[in-house]
């Protein structure tokens, strides 16, 4: 299915098409530095200098390491130890430390703008990270870092002190380097609706992040983590990695947990016998941009476009444009499906695109693709997915997960599916296969007869887009291919605006849909028998629709709706 993102990214021949332009943007910079030196007092006071002598190197209690700073305020003195380090002009830098006792000062002098301080009044026996930050002037090439005690106050202890920016040149304390992978990663506590994780903990990490089904869902300190608002009866890839000042290191193994419970008490309402299916647009492209709430009635099926890839094969996510979308929020979307659910309508999440990445090509991704889409189910209120996969598709894989899916989510599950003519010339295509495969589960097939060639018909002619036979002739491939009328769909754009090629007005759509129901309005090619069974027709989009006043679905959609 057609996307475009931004129309200051496209030309007007590109706008036309309909078409997608994805940019990366960003640019390589140096990693920051730690322009400290010994901050872990490993050298004893090496580069450092502490008020009256007031301090010294510990062995214990250290945070890592073996050495860690003790300064004993005594009198008018508070134990301050301070370093000069070499920066960089107009550049930011955190400068944090690792402490214990009471009333612990950290900060910096001299930084040619606004000198900076945080202090802390206890850390109540444990180590506690202070950490602020502080930007450099115009011309500052050198600044004071220090740390102190306060006046009558006991003892204090600072280890792991650390000041990270731009390199300036004056030499580098190594610091601490990427941690390992974490080991042992488990899942246990299962329950409906959460799982607990749990893994070994990673010698320098100083926290952790979690992923599930490839994403990042948590940071936390340490194991276990909880995780929790999942899907019953469903299972989840879970990865660990730690972290430390240094970077991010390597995820652990991935370890699969399923959560308990089961069955849908919350059908989906049920698709009627002809049905109208619109995309909606997630992103703004210069079509009418929509609510859910604002999709006219017409439209029997919603496939909102489009579902997100991930890190994991296979797994897919979903991220509402609210900014593009002029401040839709994600409780009002979710709101307003449960309205149009409630009128008896199914909004969908169409998996794929012109520039979708999704593939599923084994058994690991067929298992993430079901597990994702039945969370974003639970999670939004859709009532199914449509498989837009313009790249192609592994017919073994998507079928498995097709299957998958259909057993989390019940009979009620809307499946659809948009392949191009090419897709479903012959029975021996993935497309056509996946179809055939899953043909007890499957809603409609709205192949694209757009953005296309000129393809055979089931006569063995060959016929060009545009017309009412290059619709009833493709169309009778798929009907005597073997699907059943009710899953068979003709997909159209809904203005010139909406595709590159293949416009038909409304009234060529609704002879076609009379040729193949009734055997009437046909052109040169008339089937040889009826389908009045035909699902309906289908538009990219809903969007385009709008911005053309609705001509199309309120033309269309009262066609579908009186087929016989």
């Amino acid at each position: 299915m057609n996307r475009i993102r931004s129309l200051a990214l496209l030309g007007a021949a590109t706008l036309a098409a309909g078409g997608l332009t994805a940019l990366a943007t960003g640019s390589a910079h140096a990693a920051d530095v730690n322009v400290a030196r010994n901050g872990g007092f490993e050298s004893g006071l090496a580069d450092w200098t502490c008020s009256s002598g007031s301090g010294a190197v510990v062995s214990s209690p250290v945070y890592a390491g073996t050495g860690a700073l003790k300064g004993t305020p005594a009198g008018q003195d508070n134990a301050q130890c301070s370093q000069t380090v070499t920066v960089k002009p107009n550049s930011t830098y955190t400068i944090s430390e690792q402490v214990q006792g009471s009333y612990v000062y950290l900060g910096a002098t001299g930084t040619g703008t606004q000198d900076v301080s945080t202090w802390t009044p206890g850390s109540g026996g444990g180590w506690q990270k202070l950490s602020t930050t502080f930007t450099t002037g115009p011309s500052t090439t050198r600044v004071t870092v220090w740390t102190h005690g306060w006046y009558g106050q006991p003892a204090y202890v600072v280890d792991d002190f650390s000041v990270f920016g731009p390199d300036g040149g004056g030499g580098t304390d190594p610091g601490p380097s990427v941690p390992g992978a974490p080991g042992g990663t488990a899942v246990s506590g299962q329950s409906a609706n959460g799982l607990t994780l749990s893994w070994n903990a990673v010698s320098g990490a100083t926290g952790y992040y979690v992923y599930q089904d490839g994403v990042r869902v948590k940071t936390v300190s340490g194991s276990p983590a909880q995780i929790t608002g999942l899907a019953a009866a469903t299972s989840y890839s879970f990865q660990v990695s730690a972290y430390n000042a240094a970077g991010e290191g390597p995820k652990s193994a991935a370890v699969t947990g399923t959560t308990t419970g089961g069955g849908n008490p919350n059908p989906n309402p049920s698709v009627p016998k002809h049905a109208l299916t619109g995309y909606w647009q997630n992103f703004n492209n210069g079509a009418t941009v929509q609510k859910i709430s604002d999709v006219s009635s017409q439209y029997d099926i919603i496939a909102v476009s489009f579902a997100d890839a991930t890190t994991t094969p296979g797994a897919i996510a979903f991220n509402l444009d609210s900014a593009g979308l002029g401040g839709y929020t994600v409780a009002q979307f979710k709101a307003d499906i449960a309205a149009k659910k409630a009128a008896g309508k199914s909004v969908i999440l169409s998996i794929g695109g012109e520039k979708g990445t999704i593939s599923v090509n084994d058994s690991a991704s067929a298992n993430n693709l079901a597990n994702s889409a039945y969370a974003l189910m639970q999670e939004y209120g859709f009532s199914g997915i449509d498989i837009d996969l313009e790249n192609g598709l592994n017919p073994t894989y998507m079928t498995q997960a097709l299957r998958s899916l259909s057993a989390k989510a019940g009979s009620s599950l809307v499946i659809t599916m948009a392949p191009q003519t090419i897709d479903m010339q012959s029975t021996a295509g993935g497309y056509f296969k996946t179809a055939l495969n899953i043909k007890d589960i499957l809603t409609v097939v709205n192949m694209q007869y757009y953005n296309s060639g000129s393809m055979n018909g089931c006569d063995g002619k060959v016929y060009s887009q545009g017309s009412v036979d290059f619709l009833t002739a493709l169309a009778c491939i798929q009907l005597e291919g073997g699907l059943d009328p009710s899953q068979v769909g003709i997909g159209v754009p809904a203005s010139p605006s909406g595709a590159g090629s293949g416009y038909v007005s409304p009234t060529i759509v609704n002879n076609a849909l009379d040729c193949l129901a009734r055997g009437t309005n046909c052109g040169s090619f008339k089937p040889s028998k009826t389908y009045p069974g035909l699902r309906g027709a289908m538009t990219w989009s809903t969007n385009w629709d709008a911005k053309a006043g609705s001509a199309w679905s309120n033309s269309v959609g009262p066609k579908v709706h009186g087929l016989p």
